[in-house]
C-alpha cells in the first residue's frame, strides 16, 4: 500500500506535466526545480515500486523518507497538520514518513523478495525476530 501510494504520485507528477511540477516547486522554493522535479518523480516511481515488490525495501524507504521530508518542510510547513485550502496538510505526508520508517526500522517482512532472496542481512532479521518475540 505505502509503495503504491509513492508509485502513483511519481506517476502523477509526469501526468501532470514535470514543467508544471517544477513551477510549482520553484514557487515553494525547492532547490534546483528543474533537477528536483523530475527526480522526486521518479524516486517515488522506482523506489515504490521497490516497495510493493519488497526488495531493497530499507534503502527504497530512506529514499522517500527524504521525499516525504522535503513535502514537509518546502510545501506543508506553512499550512499546518489538517489544512484544505490550498491544499491538504501535512498529515498524509507524515504518514507516509511514518512508514517510510517503520520499514527502516523493522525492515522487509518475511513473505518479500529482500527475505525470500537473502538480501536482508541475517544479524538484522535475527534482531527483528527477537525483538518481535519479546
Amino acid at each position: 500500500m505505502l509503495g503504491g501510494l509513492f508509485v502513483w504520485h511519481g506517476i502523477d507528477k509526469f501526468d501532470t506535466g514535470i514543467s508544471m511540477v517544477e513551477g510549482a516547486f520553484r514557487g515553494w522554493d525547492v532547490p534546483a526545480p528543474g533537477l528536483t522535479a523530475p527526480l522526486t518523480a521518479v524516486v517515488e516511481i522506482a523506489a515504490g515500486t521497490a516497495l510493493v515488490l519488497g526488495i531493497g525495501t530499507r534503502i527504497a524507504a530512506m529514499l522517500l523518507s527524504v521525499v516525504s521530508i522535503g513535502a514537509l518542510i518546502y510545501v506543508k510547513q506553512d499550512l499546518g497538520i489538517i489544512s484544505s485550502t490550498p491544499m491538504p496538510g501535512a498529515e498524509l505526508d507524515l504518514a507516509l514518513l511514518a512508514g517510510n520508517i517503520a520499514l527502516i526500522v523493522h525492515g522487509p517482512d518475511p513473505i518479500s523478495l529482500d527475505h525470500q532472496l537473502g538480501i536482508e542481512p541475517r544479524e538484522s532479521s535475527e534482531l527483528r525476530e527477537a525483538a518481535d518475540a519479546a
